[in-house]
């Protein structure tokens, strides 16, 4: 795969900026949304963004994303759902966590507010999953 330009593809690294702290351990009986049963969890923040955090309120939504490490990276066809009665489709057509670059996307509901540790609903995450981003729930009239 190259970049467009016929020359060798452009690397991206990331660093996770905390994690999940979940009763969810196992992928198989896990929601597969977070509006789908998920409990509370708490996300545990690095040190070195705190200052990121400051302006997060109890009561908000924000977009969370993840690194599904526990992912297989080789799938590009599923079926949705696992539901082996629907027809095959393409990963980038589906929710699936299995996907070349698996990042997880969540509008989580902000519970409570503990200096580095933020306790969320609506997170079907797994215990230690690598959070990537934070980012604000944009609507029209949102400026940020």
């Amino acid at each position: 795969m190259t970049d467009g330009s016929g020359s060798a593809p452009t690397r991206v690294g990331l660093a996770p900026i905390g994690r999940v702290e979940s009763p969810l351990v196992d992928r198989a009986t896990a929601p597969r949304q977070g509006d789908e049963g998920a409990p509370e969890a708490w996300l545990v923040f690095d040190p070195a963004v705190r200052d990121g955090l400051r302006d997060l309120r109890p009561g908000s939504d924000v977009i969370l994303l993840t690194w599904f490490d526990r992912s297989r990276r080789d799938v590009l066809v599923v079926h949705p759902r696992g539901d082996l009665t629907r027809s095959p489709t393409g990963v980038f057509s589906t929710r699936s966590p299995d996907r070349p670059n698996p990042i997880g996307l969540h509008r989580v509901h902000l519970l409570e507010i503990d200096d580095l540790r933020i306790r969320v609903r609506d997170l079907e995450a797994l215990d230690g999953t690598p959070i990537l981003d934070v980012k604000p729930v944009l609507d029209r009239d949102t400026e940020r």
